[in-house]
């Protein structure tokens, strides 16, 4: 198996600290409001790179965090009249929410950075007494950034450079610096903010501490995997790499996965453009598992583009999934038991051929797009050689296999129960009358209104079937 590493520029084999295990952190969105479809993007991502090293056998420890203290939360809830946690708490169980629509697994653990304060402040110390931070005259606590002679190797980015892109006044607030690129772990609070008791003076931590000490509580000094959107890779994850091998003296993350950016009809996702759209709002138009097969569509270090048009291509690939394993689940009820014939068993070796061409995209740095591929040659195999005349044990192979890898890419192929409205039962039991007095005009127009109301009859030898259109 080959990951693409930010940190080396290049496909490494993968080679676990542990044999038979991952450790794996992925950082988590700041809870302010609604998770859009940018946040989406990893979470699925990542979800089914966990997803494959289960399949492949190894046991998968995944850390994703959420960001419960911030400037964006503490304005919120001053707009708002209510403490900074009553937001942080509505909006984890919002995107808990949006996360299960989206059949993403909760992760081993989801630490809050609130609820890990004292480790924070711990590791803090630990960079202070060995001369990687310093203390300001206002109690904030800075990272000295030329202290780590590694300083930009993920990021690829030169101190010296960065230093000539700074102006010469310091940012206000920031006096108290030896040198415009140190970052901040630790900052007095201000009116109005929530706070905590520290050596240094009261206040809350720098955001990219958090991430440093949940990886080491929840995962050690070493992890394998550390993952997230490519915008974290400067500061965040650069200066994740500084703080924790300082304090650690170890490595920090073996291999480091960057997704790439979302694009909305070509354009960034922005606000003030209009083309901002939370995962909510799809859920409006979709299904989320439309939007997730959506986001499986390209590689995840591409750019992705979110149209109208791609999604509704998104959802006829998820229908044809979806078709076939119907088609075979009615096959399989009514079929014969016994073994394979002769010209069954030649064709499950061809879909265990495409079953390791799958395997193969996603042993190539999780090339998703291709495994998807692989998927819909099995739709392919499996709508051309199964029917009424198949074996059962021929069609369960098919099913299993396709349920199998389709389970890898997080895609549920059972379609949800839905009761329809009383109107719309009726009115399928009077176009199946009409039918059966062979008043097929009326038959007729009962099927178009059923179609502009979203309800696709179907007629088959088994009777009459609907889908949502």
């Amino acid at each position: 198996m080959k990951i693409f590493n930010t940190l080396t520029r290049r496909k490494e084999e993968f080679k676990p600290i542990t044999p038979g295990e991952v450790k794996m952190y992925v950082c988590g969105p700041t809870v302010y409001n609604l998770i859009h479809i940018g946040n989406a993007r990893p979470m699925i991502m990542f979800d089914t790179v966990r997803r494959y090293f289960e399949y492949k056998g190894y046991k998968v420890k995944f850390v994703s965090n959420f960001t419960d203290v911030d400037d964006k939360i503490i304005k919120k809830a001053n707009e708002e009249g209510v403490d900074a946690h009553i937001i942080s708490e509505r909006y984890i169980a919002e995107c808990k929410k949006d996360m299960k629509d989206m059949n993403v697994e909760p992760a081993t653990v989801h630490p809050q950075a609130t609820q890990e304060i004292q480790g924070m402040i711990n590791m803090i110390q630990t960079l202070i007494d060995k001369g990687h931070a310093y203390v300001a005259e206002d109690g904030t606590v800075y990272f000295k950034t030329r202290s780590f002679a590694e300083y930009g190797k993920l990021s690829h980015k030169n101190l010296d450079e960065l230093q000539s892109g700074f102006r010469e006044i310091k940012v206000t607030g920031e006096e108290g610096k030896e040198d415009p690129n140190d970052f901040v772990l630790w900052k007095p609070k201000k009116e109005g903010e929530p706070y905590w008791e520290s050596p240094w003076c009261q206040g809350r931590p720098g955001w990219h501490i958090e991430c440093s000490v949940m990886a080491k509580r929840y995962l050690g000094d070493s992890i394998d995997i550390h993952a997230g959107g490519e915008d974290l890779i400067f500061p965040h994850h650069e200066n994740e790499i500084a703080q924790s091998e300082c304090a650690n003296d170890k490595p920090f993350a073996t291999y480091w996965m960057h997704n790439g950016f979302l694009n909305i009809d070509n354009k960034k996702m922005s606000k003030s453009l209009g083309n901002f759209f939370t995962v909510r709002d799809i859920a409006e138009k979709y299904d989320l598992q439309v939007l997730r097969f959506f986001m499986l569509s390209a590689h995840y270090r591409s750019p992705l583009n979110f149209s109208a048009e791609l999604m509704e291509a998104s959802k006829n690939g998820l229908e044809r999934i979806m078709t076939c394993m119907d088609k075979l689940r009615e096959l399989k009820a009514k079929a014969q038991a016994g073994d394979m014939t002769a010209a069954e068993t030649e064709k499950m070796a061809e879909a265990d051929r495409l079953r390791e061409k799958f395997e193969a995209a996603m042993e190539d740095d999780f090339n998703t797009a291709d495994a998807v591929s692989a998927v819909f040659e099995l739709v392919k195999l499996a709508n051309s050689t199964a029917d009424a005349d198949s074996t059962a044990a021929y069609v369960k192979g098919l099913e299993d296999l396709i349920s199998r890898l389709c389970e890898v890419l997080g895609i549920i192929t059972e379609r949800k129960t839905e009761v329809l409205d009383e109107e719309i039962e009726a009115m399928i039991a009077a176009r199946q009358q009409a039918r059966k007095e062979k008043n097929f005009a009326l038959a007729d127009e009962i099927r178009g209104k059923l179609l502009d109301m979203g309800i696709v009859l179907e007629d088959t030898r088994e009777g009459v079937k609907w889908k949502r259109a």
